[in-house]
């Protein structure tokens, strides 16, 4: 039975066991070697974060909401997040327009969100 045992699991290999020791006594772990400095389950969840926002900014705004929440943020395609200011120069409107655009688009976008990850 015992023989049994160790049979099943001897191909079972902890992440923590010490692999090597070096000459001052510390040991390295299979961890160690394998790991990377950044966590994948962090990136994986900002990526599902920013494709969720991509799918609400096109189900949720308008062209005109879409477009100012882009030139503002730098997405889609806009390189660089842009001042009202120089929103409202470019789509010909006042500055408060924007401001007031804005505020609806990411009330929506909000709701949107709130109402995807439930």
């Amino acid at each position: 039975m015992y023989f049994r045992a160790l049979r099943r699991t001897a191909g079972e290999v902890s992440l923590s066991e010490p692999i090597e020791t070096d000459r001052d006594g510390s040991s390295l772990a299979l961890m160690d070697v394998i790991s990377c400095e950044e966590d994948l389950a962090e990136q994986l969840d900002a990526r599902d974060d920013r494709l969720r926002i991509y799918r609400s900014v096109f189900s949720v705004l308008d062209e005109r909401e879409r477009q100012i929440i882009a030139m503002r943020y730098g997405i889609l395609g806009i390189p660089a997040p842009l001042t009202q200011r120089e929103i409202a120069s470019i789509c010909g409107i006042s500055r408060s327009y924007v401001s007031r655009i804005e505020k609806k688009a990411l009330l929506k976008l909000r709701a949107g969100l709130t109402k995807t990850k439930g």
